[in-house]
């Protein structure tokens, strides 16, 4: 089995910054790419950020130059730090682990697409 738990999540007012973080738990042996979403109320899940196993990012459009998506492959962590926050930005952030190879009972397996559980961020204008 393999867990992510996201922690940083709060109330912030516009222009100030929060530092979230995901953590993988479990017996994993690799991760293809780890990736922040976000859920506004009334709206669809969208990919924030994304971050392969070599280091290569991807950023949506509304948070390039804002945010900044890290990870520690040794640690099997995701941060994302984000700066100059606007109220368009509050949702529900979510943590994604993408093709996730771990041990289970003494034998290797594959999950795809394992998300945690969300941590809410609210900025207030």
């Amino acid at each position: 089995q393999v867990q992510l738990l996201e922690s940083g999540g709060g109330l912030v007012q516009a222009g100030e910054s929060l530092r979230l973080s995901c953590a993988a738990s479990g017996t994993i042996l690799s991760i293809n790419a780890m990736a922040w979403y976000r859920q506004a109320p009334g709206k669809q899940r969208e990919l924030v950020a994304l971050i392969n196993s070599g280091g290569s990012t991807n950023y949506a459009d509304s948070v390039k130059g804002r945010f900044t998506i890290s990870r520690d492959n040794a640690k099997n962590t995701v941060d994302l730090q984000m700066n100059n926050l606007k109220p368009e930005d509050t949702a529900v952030y979510f943590c994604n682990a993408v093709r996730v190879r771990y041990r289970s009972s003494g034998w290797d397996k594959f999950a795809n697409d394992v998300w945690g559980q969300g941590t809410r961020v609210t900025v207030s204008s």
